[in-house]
């Protein structure tokens, strides 16, 4: 158990913040399975620039690496462009 009441904050602080980062994260990568498994072009193409600010947007909040967000967005828009 923690001693001190900066210790105490912290461990709420963190379960929060915990709580948010695997929230998001959870809801982009269903909106990358989606995208992922539509066959229709044109709804790809519209779904694609969500998805790709989603990923920026985690990656600008380390929740995901940079490189790992930069993988998916270019392997996305490689599919998405073979369709």
């Amino acid at each position: 158990m923690a001693n001190h009441k900066s210790a105490l904050k912290r461990i709420r602080s963190n379960n929060a913040k915990r709580l948010r980062n695997r929230y998001y994260a959870k809801t982009t990568r269903n909106a990358v399975r989606r995208l992922r498994n539509t066959a229709d072009k044109k709804t790809a193409q519209e779904n694609l620039p969500k998805v790709v600010s989603l990923l920026d947007r985690l990656a600008k909040k380390n929740v995901i690496h940079k490189n790992k967000a930069s993988n998916l967005k270019s392997k996305l828009t490689l599919y998405v462009n073979k369709l």
